[in-house]
């Protein structure tokens, strides 16, 4: 007697990953006619596939497909080992220039002195300078709580202060026993 066996599976083939950059050469499948810019940057108009790289292999460069979602798809002779190392070139001069803004924090209690007031303004200005973001955290501490009208007073004295420098991003408010406010530079 002959048992029906179960039919053969076979293993799950996952699709290939997914290539950074663009299609180049062979790679650029499914369409028949491209929009083709020669080596030196003129439009050479409606050109098959087979032609375009005919062309490209002939100038002994690459077809590089620059703009793949219009129709018909734009590509273009280059050298592509040159074309990814100055668009990654201008990729890291762009990330150098971007400047990250930090906040940084100064601490504060209601009774401070003149001289103490005046090298923590002198910092908040260094750091506005800077282009720094500045949190004035003011702690309040035992019976300080029941004049917290001083500490408001003191937060609108460095604000009117820097009025100039900066503006004010989150007006001061009492979290538990600290009042906070932010300001950022102009």
């Amino acid at each position: 007697m002959l048992e029906e066996s179960a039919p053969i599976r076979r293993p799950f083939k996952a699709p290939l990953p997914a290539k950074d950059g663009p299609r180049i050469n062979r790679e650029i499948r499914g369409v028949r006619e491209v929009q083709l810019i020669d080596q030196d940057g003129q439009n050479v108009g409606l050109t098959p596939i087979d032609e375009a790289l005919a062309l490209a292999a002939e100038a002994g460069l690459d077809l590089v497909e620059i703009a793949p979602n219009s129709e018909p798809p734009v590509c273009k002779i280059l050298d592509f080992g040159r074309f990814k190392y100055q668009t990654q070139k201008k990729a890291n001069e762009a990330r150098k220039k971007q400047k990250t803004v930090e906040v940084k924090e100064i601490k504060m209690r209601p009774a401070i002195d003149d001289h103490d007031y005046e090298v923590k303004m002198k910092a908040i200005k260094r750091f506005f300078e800077e282009g720094d973001k500045v949190k004035l955290t003011l702690r309040f501490r035992g019976r300080e709580m029941a004049h917290q009208h001083l500490g408001m007073k003191l937060l609108e004295r460095v604000r009117d202060e820097t009025a100039e420098l900066s503006k004010v991003e989150a007006e001061p408010k009492l979290e538990g026993r600290q009042m906070i406010m932010v300001l950022a530079p102009r």
